[in-house]
């Protein structure tokens, strides 16, 4: 029994080190050389960007410090406050209360069939604090976005970088153009978006007046 349990760890581990490897490497081909995006191509990558983060898709779980989910159900295009008085509580995960998990499946299968609950890769979760910005606008999230002491730290290329790490997780991102059938998706693709980030890094981060 150790010795099986013990290959399994070795497996797990070799897993997530060959994934951090492939995602790296796909960093390395994104990122652009600073400085070889005018600022005017930025700010439309910008506005492509913002387009995205401001979806539904995205925006619902990036709620404020009362952790109050906010959901679009299929069938229905506007946000709002998230049904059965759900609650993510401190932990950000519902466990105060009724987990995120409870009908959130942790799973790679596709969001079939509607109106099934959406499902990722990773456990369930709202989005931690510091990245709260559903209901503010585009140049207050653009601020936000490129500030390392309200973005988990992260420059640039780390941007990019949390990106391919998501999706090598088949987390929460790229599956926002994936939610299941009657549910609406950001415009364009994710690695539409992966190039505007890297893009946008590329130009110095721009952010509209």
């Amino acid at each position: 029994m150790k010795i099986s349990l013990i290959a399994l760890v070795i497996a797990a581990s070799s897993v997530a080190v060959l994934t951090g490897i492939v995602a790296a490497k796909e960093v390395a081909k994104d990122v652009l050389r600073p400085g070889s995006v005018s600022r005017s191509e930025g700010l439309k990558a910008w506005n492509r960007i913002e387009a995205v983060v401001t979806h539904p898709r995205c925006a619902n779980c990036h709620v404020d410090a009362k952790a109050i989910p906010i959901w679009t159900p299929a069938g229905e295009t506007k946000p709002r406050v998230h049904g059965m008085n759900i609650h993510g509580g401190e932990s950000r995960k519902g466990e105060e209360a009724v987990p995120c998990s409870t009908c959130h499946m942790t799973s790679t299968q596709a969001n079939e069939p509607a109106p099934a609950p959406p499902r990722a890769g990773i456990d369930w979760q709202l989005a931690p604090v510091a990245f709260i910005w559903f209901g503010k606008s585009g140049a207050e999230i653009c601020a936000q976005m490129k500030d390392p002491k309200r973005n988990g730290g992260r420059d640039a290329a780390g941007l990019v970088e949390h990106l391919r790490h998501d999706a090598s997780l088949s987390g929460f991102i790229p599956r926002g153009w994936a939610p299941g059938a009657g549910r609406t998706t950001p415009p364009g693709s994710f690695e539409e978006h992966v190039k505007d980030v890297a893009l946008w890094g590329a130009a110095g981060q721009p952010c509209p007046n």
